[in-house]
């Protein structure tokens, strides 16, 4: 197991030190800002959210700078999102909320450009209604289209 642990290490570290040098998260990995962490690993760091939905409400990161989920390399996808499971499992427990919500912005309506998984205590009268914007049904012949677009848009993925 050491074996693995000092990959994910280098894979996590490698990656974007560049960016990372002016990135408000960075700076919490690396001290330089304050932070009130709760957890941290090898390749994550999770820490109180500053304007927080709900008290309790956490951001949990990779250490190394990856702007979106999609820069997040496959080796740390696992044990960034076991991460994710557990903590939210103790905000729910510790925060006795009655369920979470997990969230995370790629580019649109991330704040700051290095990912970030929101985990938030929910309670179901806490005000909050589904998603925070507007939704609407598909307009005639747009789901089809959406469908196709999408079904021929993806292949297969030796992970399914």
């Amino acid at each position: 197991m050491p074996m693995r642990k000092s990959r994910l290490r280098k894979e996590s570290e490698e990656k974007h030190t560049d960016e990372g040098e002016s990135c408000l998260f960075c700076k919490i990995v690396s001290r330089e800002v304050d932070a009130k962490i709760i957890f941290e690993d090898e390749i994550s760091l999770a820490f109180l959210d500053v304007r927080p939905l709900f008290p309790g409400h956490i951001l949990l990161i990779p250490k190394a700078h990856y702007p979106t989920l999609s820069d997040l390399p496959a080796a740390l996808i696992g044990p960034f999102f076991t991460n994710a499971q557990m903590l939210a499992r103790k905000v729910q427990e510790v925060m006795k909320a009655e369920g979470s919500f997990v969230a995370i912005n790629n580019i649109v309506s991330q704040s700051v450009p290095h990912l970030h998984v929101h985990i938030v205590p929910r309670k179901r009268s806490d005000g909050l209604r589904g998603f925070f914007w507007p939704r609407r049904p598909y307009q005639e012949g747009e789901m089809l289209a959406v469908h196709e677009s999408l079904g021929s848009g993806i292949t297969a993925s030796k992970y399914r």
